[in-house]
């Protein structure tokens, strides 16, 4: 295995289709990874990939860790610890979110500009690591450069995106309908249970990131239906196709 990537995605719920892409392809299951933490979620495969997409190197994580499987903190974002030693400086992101917007609809892609931490604990609690400050600044989470490239290219392929800040809370109970009102109170935009945790430690180490969601369900008054994690992974794999393209073309011109 001949490789150096400096980019690396994290293959969340939505777009777990893209590993299908990377070309010359070695897979490390998580397992065989000292200190890994394993995905026990359906839908995360749990492989670590080195390979290209185009003619790009990039390291790609099949499938993420969460709060709420058990895991401390510090086990959901040592991937990305990993990542910074094995060098990579950009780091895109995707999850399944529920939309508190009420222009939103299910199916849209939401390019996240900013994010809260609704979660019990902050995975920089603890002893400081050396791959940053002890106290890191946050005024731009999302690389806003990354940001207007997305926004080029969905405008390029006519794909149409929203954008906004996405919570992440403990989970694995979906939101109540007064949860998703108190969040949209606080200035969400959507809401899931991953990806911020990872953004955080991401930005301590230095990384750039890039953010998307797919709205698989809605937080909205009047919207709000039972759902279940099943119908998440049905809307989110029917716009993957489209969340793809958008990453794809931004690691080629990168």
């Amino acid at each position: 295995m001949t490789t150096s990537p400096t980019t690396a995605i994290v293959l969340g719920t939505g777009l777990g289709k893209l590993a299908n892409e990377i070309t010359d392809a070695t897979r490390i299951s998580y397992k065989e990874i000292p200190n890994f933490p394993v995905s026990t979620v359906e839908g995360h495969s749990g492989n670590l990939i080195f390979g290209k997409l185009g003619d790009k190197d990039i390291l790609a994580m099949e499938g993420r860790f969460h709060y709420y499987e058990g895991y401390t903190m510090q086990e959901v974002t040592f991937p990305i610890r990993v990542m910074y030693e094995l060098g990579i400086k950009t780091l895109f992101v995707s999850n399944a979110a529920g939309g508190t917007n009420p222009k939103f609809e299910i199916g849209d892609l939401m390019i996240i500009t900013d994010q809260i931490n609704a979660l019990p604990e902050n995975p920089l609690r603890g002893k400081n690591f050396p791959t940053g400050p002890r106290f890191p600044d946050m005024s731009e989470a999302y690389n806003k450069e990354l940001i207007q490239q997305a926004l080029a290219i969905a405008e390029e392929k006519r794909i149409k995106v929203q954008q906004g800040v996405y919570l992440a809370t403990q989970g694995p109970t979906f939101e109540t309908p007064s949860e998703y009102k108190m969040f949209r109170i606080w200035g969400a935009d959507a809401v899931g249970m991953s990806t911020v945790p990872e953004v955080i430690v991401a930005n301590h180490c230095g990384i750039k990131c890039f953010g998307i969601s797919v709205i698989t369900d809605l937080g909205v008054e009047g919207k709000i239906v039972e759902v279940s994690h099943e119908e998440v992974q049905k809307a989110a794999d029917a716009v993957q196709p489209l969340m793809a393209e958008i990453m794809r073309e931004m690691i080629n011109r990168a």
